[in-house]
């Protein structure tokens, strides 16, 4: 059994001075966490987040323990998948679209907390034991590809992929997995520009954050976090999470694929409005927090 990194493992360090003493505070309790983090690989409970928004601290737990899966002889076979097949299959990342990827028709419902890692790459499938359809990676953005198990079948996990189209999923075969589980859930009401986090069912933190313009809306339904990503050539956020969605009206941003993902902003003029092209953008404290969210946690994008 393995254990799904959180962001702050996967991000590297980001040493731009931020103008203000408040944003050079807030900039270093996210890389604090950061450390705290890589001191720790391969723990599922990251460092719980300091004082939310709306109340106190919230207390730390023990670290979950994942449920080994089933003996591999219990399960039915995984279909060989020739290796000229494999190659000649898009891979499920956020770049792809992957036509023959069934559909999540339960958008708005929860999950047990369940992810999984594909330690190589493995092939998705359109149902347990049906036709293959896509290749993942075992890595997603420079980070550990982690997943939301949505569904079971016997040797067989149902999960959301990155890929277009939005909601797009996939059968993984169970053998081989790592399995672990986040307590977490992300929660963002569009419509009343709010994020909260809440940890095994409990609120821990509550923001208002920007999002998504009328023409350039933030997508809704289940979704993920994918990766944690630093990059020294934007100075809007310290760190960017995107998102297994992409939005439902741009087809590319910036030469990307316009994946949606949530970032912090060098004002905060802009929270509690639809001005984005899409995206969530969170005050520094709630970056700060998301920072040690485990990847694969389940993120609800509600209307």
């Amino acid at each position: 059994m393995t254990e799904p990194a959180t962001p702050a493992q996967t991000g590297a360090t980001h040493r731009r001075a931020l103008a203000g003493v408040a944003g050079a505070v807030a900039v270093a309790a996210i890389m604090l966490a950061a450390a705290t983090c890589r001191a720790h690989p391969g723990r599922i409970d990251a460092p719980v987040p300091g004082p939310s928004a709306t109340g106190p601290a919230a207390q730390t737990s023990a670290p979950a323990t994942p449920t080994a899966p089933a003996s591999p002889s219990q399960y039915p076979a995984v279909p060989v998948v020739p290796a000229a097949v494999l190659h000649d299959l898009p891979a499920a990342t956020t770049d792809t679209t992957i036509p023959g990827a069934p559909l999540d028709t339960d958008l708005q419902a929860g999950t047990d907390g369940a992810v999984v890692h594909n330690h190589s790459t493995v092939a998705v499938f359109d149902r347990p034991g049906g036709r293959p359809v896509a290749t993942l990676p075992p890595v997603q953005a420079g980070s550990p590809t982690w997943l939301p198990v949505i569904d079971r079948e016997p040797g067989w996990f149902r999960v959301l992929l990155p890929s277009r189209p939005n909601h797009a999923t996939g059968w993984l075969g169970a053998t081989g997995l790592g399995v672990a589980r986040t307590p977490y859930q992300i929660r963002v009401s569009i419509h009343g520009t709010r994020l909260q986090l809440h940890r095994d069912g409990a609120l821990i933190g509550q923001w208002t954050v920007a999002v998504g313009a009328r023409a350039t809306p933030t997508p809704t339904g289940r979704t993920f976090l994918l990766a944690s990503v630093v990059d020294d050539s934007q100075r809007m956020s310290p760190l960017i999470l995107p998102l297994g969605i992409h939005s439902p009206t741009l087809t590319t941003y910036h030469g990307g694929p316009a994946t949606t993902a949530i970032h912090s902003w060098p004002s905060s003029d802009v929270y509690g409005k639809h001005v984005s092209n899409g995206c969530i953008r969170v005050p520094l404290d709630a970056l700060h927090a998301l920072a040690t969210v485990p990847l694969g946690t389940l993120v609800q994008l509600d209307p």
